[in-house]
């Protein structure tokens, strides 16, 4: 099922389910990450793109499906038990989600909030996860803002922090839903900055995104999804460039 995979492959997907009772969201979905690669997922609001990123995450149980990640699968419809729960803590920790609606702590502080998964989690020691947040923080930007609490930072900076929060994890892939929608338009540039220089840095990354440019201009591969089907898959320039389906083509002009 993953017999293009290699030792480049950090994630794959294979033949992923997802219905709501009779409605199905996702049928059939495959899709592979390799090291340093920039995949953007398009789509119109109802194609299924935050809930395929959801059951990469398994906060949503599919339906049918495997996810391979640094060589190890899962069976995503597999029930519950005490060894699956295990499998999932471990693909967890490798995966550093960030949300649309941000999803940070607003009774702890911002230094607060970015060491509590090290602390917890991967059981490191506080000293040594407070330098890594606060060199995080510096690296989003916001090195003056350790001891503020959410309430007090705009939706960028919220943004910002949750990224910080996802990097302290030291994730091998990146999953980013939709991380702009939530934000006012002159406060889009300073995430999508921060994204820039992650996927130059080579981050891989898997982003649900309405930002035709960064799709454009950032990725290495470009998955149009309609449906909870893929339509068209390739590179930036296939896809904007030398659209094949009508459905994409009219997508692309509703966007410009």
């Amino acid at each position: 099922m993953f017999a293009n995979s290699n030792q480049q492959t950090l994630l794959a997907l294979h033949d992923l389910h997802k219905s709501y009772g009779p409605l199905p969201v996702l049928k059939g979905v495959s899709l592979q990450a390799q090291k340093k690669d920039v995949i953007s997922i398009i789509g119109a609001s109802g194609s299924g793109k935050s809930t395929l990123l959801r059951c990469i995450n398994l906060l949503e149980q599919a339906n049918a499906g495997q996810l391979l990640i640094q060589g190890k699968t899962l069976d995503l419809a597999a029930p519950p038990s005490r060894a699956r729960t295990a499998q999932i803590a471990a693909i967890r920790a490798k995966l550093g989600m960030v949300f649309q609606q941000f999803n940070l702590w607003t009774h702890l502080s911002v230094l607060e909030n970015i060491i509590l998964g090290p602390c917890t989690v991967l059981k490191q020691p506080r000293e040594e996860a407070e330098v890594h947040a606060r060199a995080l923080l510096e690296r989003v930007g916001l090195s003056n803002k350790c001891h503020a609490y959410p309430d007090h930072l705009s939706g960028g900076q919220k943004q910002r922090v949750a990224i910080a929060r996802a990097l302290a994890m030291n994730p091998q892939v990146m999953l980013f839903d939709e991380p702009t929608s939530a934000l006012d338009p002159e406060l889009v540039n300073e995430v999508l900055l921060v994204m820039r220089e992650l996927a130059q840095e080579g981050r891989t990354m898997i982003v649900v995104t309405h930002e035709m440019r960064f799709a454009r201009e950032v990725s290495s591969q470009v998955i149009f999804l309609e449906q909870g089907k893929i339509i068209e898959q390739g590179s930036p320039q296939q896809i904007f460039e030398q659209p094949k389906s009508a459905t994409l083509q009219r997508f692309l002009s509703s966007q410009y």
